[in-house]
C-alpha cells in the first residue's frame, strides 16, 4: 500500500522525496509491468501540472502502451515517430516545450501541450522502452526534470534487469 509522503513546493526537494519513496514500491521479484505500474502511480502523485504519466515498452520494432496514469492513450508508436519514437530511436531524453510545434507529434490527448520522454536502456544499451510524461502547460519540463527523471529511470532499470 502506498503511503503518501508530504510533497514539497521545492521542485528538487520533491524529486528527492520521490527518489526516496520509489525503491519501496518497485521490487526485482515482481514482473516488469508491476514495477512500472507502481512507478507510474508514484510519479503521478509527486509531479505537478501533468496530465499523463506512463510507459511504452519496446517490442517488434515498435513501442507498445504499458502501465500509465491518465486518459486512454495510443497503443502503438513506431520507433522514430512522434516524441516517444524519436527519443527511443536516438536513445536520448527529449523535452518538447510545445508539442504542436514538434514535427510529427502524435496526439493522444489534445490537452497535452508539452512533453518529456526518457528512454529506458537495459543490458548493453538495449532499449526496454520509454517513460513518457505530458503536461497541459507549455514548457512545463526543464533540465531539473531531465536530471531527476533520468535518475528515476536508473532506479527502474535496476529493478527490471
Amino acid at each position: 500500500m502506498f503511503v503518501p509522503v508530504e510533497k514539497s513546493d521545492d521542485k528538487r526537494e520533491n524529486y528527492e522525496r520521490l527518489l526516496e519513496t520509489l525503491p519501496h514500491y518497485v521490487d526485482t521479484k515482481e514482473p516488469w509491468y508491476t514495477v512500472l505500474a507502481n512507478a507510474s502511480a508514484i510519479l503521478d502523485y509527486f509531479l505537478d501540472e501533468v496530465n499523463w504519466v506512463g510507459f511504452y515498452v519496446s517490442e517488434k520494432g515498435g513501442l507498445y502502451l504499458g502501465p500509465f496514469q491518465g486518459v486512454a492513450a495510443c497503443t502503438k508508436i513506431l520507433i522514430g515517430h512522434g516524441v516517444c519514437g524519436q527519443a527511443a530511436e536516438n536513445k536520448e531524453t527529449l523535452i518538447v516545450d510545445d508539442v504542436e510545434a514538434f514535427p510529427g507529434h502524435i496526439t493522444c490527448d489534445a490537452s497535452s501541450k508539452s512533453e518529456i520522454v526518457v528512454p529506458i536502456m537495459v543490458k548493453k544499451g538495449e532499449l526496454f522502452g520509454v517513460l513518457d510524461i505530458d503536461s497541459p502547460k507549455k514548457a512545463r519540463f526543464d533540465e531539473t526534470d531531465r536530471e531527476y527523471l533520468e535518475k528515476v529511470v536508473a532506479v527502474l532499470v535496476d529493478n527490471l534487469t
